[in-house]
Order: structure tokens, then sequence, then C-alpha cells
């Protein structure tokens, strides 16, 4: 490979003008120098070095990555369509950005503030890290860092987040259940914090505008271990006859109890109707298709890195709570009960 003094050479520069474009050090380089380095760093696919390129921009040019995800032996934490368009997205706009991705998921706080401190990174993105955990990272390191889906709920709190009107969603799909004739109707999660918390809070509004009953029997508690998930729909199809209509929080799970229900001789939606969160592409092409909230996780990647890039760069933000919004979809798993 062609050295910088042979380039230095060639262009009839000194090696140090060809150093400093190479690692972006261009504030005393007219822009024909820089042109000319450029060309023949492309027309000899020069590859600077990327620890020295560091060293002389003082950034990594790194990015880290983290997601606090449930180990499981037989799933991994991009086997998700929503996690694995979310992470495609991050890593696109960051190396369009000119920046480069590492990766790591957990599903331990520990471990993350163990990466923060170690990690030579120019910024970080969490992936479904709750709010409780933001003050122990915060203390392990300055860097900037943006949060996909986390709620905070102190205004105190300087954080970054780029998420859903998760609440504002799964209470317009409630409404649109409940105006099917369904008043019996389930939500089913593996949690009621954070993100699904929120949603949960929007299907328990709906509910107690229409004046129907709603306490702990209509939660429906799951687990994203399959072997323990398995246990969950039986516990739940044990007890099918209590609701005319299962609200998932994931299309995941939606997918996931159909699939079980039909190997038991039930129909979707003859039997009962069920509606998911995402609209991912296992629910799109599924049959029947799947009535679910529709939200862009290629968005939120996209977002979450402009933010991310614009914290490094000390610029201002024009928001710092981003929330999308999503769009019911709405097609052939749910019973119309009023004819």
């Amino acid at each position: 490979m062609i050295t910088i003094k042979e380039m230095a050479d060639k262009i009839g520069v000194s090696p140090t003008t060809v150093s400093n474009v190479i690692h972006g050090k261009t504030k005393e380089v007219s822009q024909h120098t820089i042109d000319k380095v450029m060309q023949v760093v492309k027309e000899n696919n020069y590859i600077p070095n990327m620890s020295a390129r560091a060293l002389a921009q003082n950034s990594s040019k790194i990015i880290g990555v983290v997601m606090k995800y449930q180990q499981i032996e037989e799933r991994n934490a991009v086997q998700d369509p929503f996690h694995s368009e979310i992470i495609g997205s991050i890593e696109t706009n960051i190396r369009e950005s000119g920046y480069f991705m590492m990766l790591y998921s957990s599903d331990t706080v520990e471990d993350i503030l163990k990466l923060t401190a170690t990690w030579s990174v120019d910024g970080l993105i969490l992936l479904g890290v709750h709010a409780h955990d933001y003050q122990s990272i915060r203390r392990q390191t300055e860097k900037p860092i943006v949060f996909i889906d986390c709620y905070f709920y102190d205004d105190d709190i300087p954080y970054v987040n780029v998420g859903l009107e998760d609440r504002k969603s799964t209470y317009e799909m409630t409404n649109y259940i409940i105006s099917q004739g369904h008043s019996k109707i389930a939500f089913a999660a593996d949690n009621r914090i954070g993100v699904d918390g929120e949603r949960w809070l929007g299907y328990y509004q709906a509910m107690q505008e229409h004046n129907i009953i709603c306490n702990d029997h209509n939660f429906v508690k799951l687990d994203n271990d399959p072997v323990k998930l398995s246990e969950c729909l039986e516990q739940l199809y044990n007890r099918i006859h209590d609701f005319t209509a299962l609200f998932f929080a994931s299309d995941y799970y939606a997918i996931k109890a159909i699939n079980y229900f039909i190997d038991r001789g039930l129909k979707v939606p003859e039997d009962i109707s069920v509606v998911g969160f995402d609209d991912n592409i296992l629910g799109r092409n599924m049959r029947p298709r799947l009535t679910t909230v529709r939200q862009n996780p290629s968005e939120k990647g996209e977002l979450a890195v402009k933010q991310l890039i614009k914290l490094i760069n000390n610029e201002e933000l024009d928001q710092y709570n981003i929330k999308l919004s999503a769009k019911l979809m709405i097609r052939d798993t749910v019973k119309n009960l009023n004819q």
C-alpha cells in the first residue's frame, strides 16, 4: 500500500500536509490541495490507520450501541424483526455519518456500566434501558447519550430520547376494539414498566372511558423465554373464554399466541380476536393478516443517530424527547361482534 511520503512526493507537498488532510485537519490547507490528496487516496485505495486517525482527531469515530435484552439460549437480541430493523437503520446512519458502530447486548446494567466505562467511543445509543438505570450509567461516563424508547418521569433529568406515542396509539387501538363490540379485552405483555407500561396505560384509559371493568385480571403476564412463554400461553388458553379479544404489546407475542391457538383448534378471529403492536414483516405476511399498530423502527434509528451526532458536535437540539406517531393497521384478526 502506498505510504504518506510517497503520496506527498507524487503531489508535491509535505508528508505533514497529506497526513493532516487524511486525518481531517484541513483548516490551513487549500481546497485545491485537499482535492489532490483525496484523489491520490482514492486512486491508490489508501486506508488510513484508525488508531492514528483517532489520536490525531481526539476521536475514535466509534459509536457504541447497547441493547439491554434478556439473554436466552434459543434467541439472540436481533432475532425479533423490530430489533433487527432498528439496528440495521442505526448502523446505516452511523456509517453514512462517517462513524463506525460497536454493538453489544446484555441483560444487566452492571455489564452496561462496565462497557460505558471502558469503551473508547464518541457517544452511546441505549435501547431497552429503564429510567432508573440512567443515573448509574451517567455516573460512569460523560460521553453523549441518546436513548431509544425510554420513559423518564422526572423533568429534572437531562436526557435525549427517541420514542413513540405509545400511550396514545394503544388508546386508539383499544377504542377500535371496543367499537367492534368487545368489552372482555385482555392486555398481554411481559411487564408494565417503560414502553409496555405506557401501552398498558393507553389501554386502561380507553377501558375506563367506556366504563368497562379493568383490573389485574385483564393483564396477562408473558415471558420472553420460549419455554416460559409456552406456559404463559397455556394458562391464557385455559381461561380463553374470559375474553373475546387479546391485545398483545408486540407482534412477536401476538403471532406466537395465534399459532398456539390454531394448533389447539381455535380460529382467529372467529373464536378469539387478536391485536398486536409494531407491524413487523411476520404479521404482515401471516394469514389471517394481523391487526396491529404500525411504528417505523428505521425512523427511530435514523433520528437517534442524528441527535447523537449533534451532541457529539456540541450542536443545539431542536427537541430532546421526540415522540413519533403511529398508525392503526386494521386487517383481519378482530371480529365484529356488532353484526
